[in-house]
């Protein structure tokens, strides 16, 4: 029964929080923190609440809130760019607006300060949106004649938790940095073993046709007078051949497709030096090579699009199986609309439909566009037991 239970409910926590945030449970756990907007009524239970809050406590708007909170909670993880400020915000104003029925609905602005820091921009903005926030609470409190201590204790902890996320983030990124350096370090490796495998393959097949050459040449003048000599040497020419394909099948063997990897690598170097916050979650996968280079050319596509194109402020490229295929998402939050023809589209869905594959495009002016593409995936890939191992490398998407 055990065995059942825990696939359905990691697929259930897959739907509200991305496995490949690598976030685990904690997310539900940080919503034990939720039980403090239930303390202005056990104060009033055993006959605090008068003194210490002048009786102003209402249970009603509590649970109200609650039931708004908790998708704005779980949206906020899913989200990047604009559209996790709006999650941020509106969680803030839950806040502001259950205040005067319940002290601590602080609570709430706790919970958009550590959002604020993974909303993305540099380190001041997000400051700056805390700051902002704060500030809001301050003026509240004053207006509503509550204790100082509840502004310095909502102070107190939102800094701590806006840097504790700040320090989370930027420790993941470096991760993330240095394992894309030695993606691209593989990569640059084997770049040139592709070149010292060209320069064998030129010598081994001039030496091998000039060898082929001189002996047809040779086998040609012995054909009238002497036959045997002819026919040994022809036989020799296929020896020969048969012996310089093998060496070719052998030098080839260490030729890799495109990689995804190192086409993240230049996703991010592209991305960033135009000024766009680069996320990126990659579940490491056997791909077959035929799939790994499509997906690479993909995602090769979609990002210079939303370098040429797109506006964007913020892009995220994740990579993950999904049942029996490889799914390859990339989204960004710029202007969105019509998608031009010449925008290479068509090629992209050429290659996937060639191997199964679909391309699916949704673009809305405003609101950026999403690419993802799916791929089948051979039986023995998804067998093999790196498929599904996801480690993810992730800059400040996650929360």
């Amino acid at each position: 029964m055990s065995g059942s239970i825990k696939p359905a409910l990691l697929r259930w926590r897959g739907r509200l929080i991305p496995e490949a945030l690598g976030l685990g449970w904690t997310p539900f756990f940080l919503l034990g923190y939720l039980s403090f907007l239930f303390l202005p009524t056990l104060l009033a239970w055993i006959g605090e609440n008068d003194r210490v809050f002048g009786g102003r406590t209402q249970l009603w708007p509590t649970l109200v809130s609650i039931a708004l909170f908790l998708p704005l909670y779980f949206a906020a993880y899913r989200q990047i760019g604009a559209r996790k400020v709006a999650c941020m915000l509106a969680i803030a104003a839950l806040g502001y607006l259950v205040l005067p029925s319940n002290p601590f609905a602080n609570t709430y602005l706790i919970y958009a300060c550590g959002f604020a820091a993974t909303v993305g921009g540099p380190l001041w903005q997000r400051l700056a949106w805390m700051a902002a926030m704060l500030a809001g609470l301050l003026v509240e409190i004053v207006l509503l004649r509550y204790p100082v201590f509840v502004f310095l204790i909502t102070l107190i902890v939102a800094v701590a938790v806006f840097f504790g996320n700040h320090h989370f983030l930027e420790s993941r990124r470096k991760q993330a940095a240095l394992q894309l350096s030695h993606d691209e370090v593989r990569r640059l490796a084997a770049l040139a073993e592709r070149e010292r495998i060209g320069r064998d393959l030129h010598d081994l097949l001039g030496h091998t046709l000039s060898l082929v050459a001189l002996k047809s040449e040779l086998a040609g003048k012995l054909v009238e007078r002497d036959p045997q000599a002819a026919v040994r040497e022809l036989s020799e020419v296929t020896r020969i051949a048969r012996d310089a394909l093998g060496q070719v099948r052998s030098a080839v063997t260490g030729i890799r497709a495109a990689g995804v990897a190192s086409e993240l690598a230049s996703a991010r170097l592209l991305l960033e030096s135009d000024g766009v916050v680069f996320h990126y979650e990659f579940a490491p996968m056997a791909l077959p090579a035929e799939v790994e280079t499509v997906l690479a050319m993909t995602l090769r596509e979609a990002v210079t699009n939303i370098q040429r194109h797109a506006r964007a402020r913020n892009a995220r490229v994740r990579l993950h199986t999904q049942g029996e295929e490889a799914v390859l998402h990339i989204e960004d939050d710029g202007r969105g609309g019509a998608i031009a023809p010449g925008n290479g589209l068509s090629g992209m869905r050429e290659r996937l439909e060639a191997l199964g594959g679909r391309l699916r495009v949704d673009s809305t002016p405003g609101q950026g566009t999403c690419v993802q593409a799916q791929v089948p995936l051979p039986r023995m890939t998804m067998d093999a037991p790196d498929a599904t191992a996801l480690r993810t490398q992730v800059p400040p998407a996650a929360a």
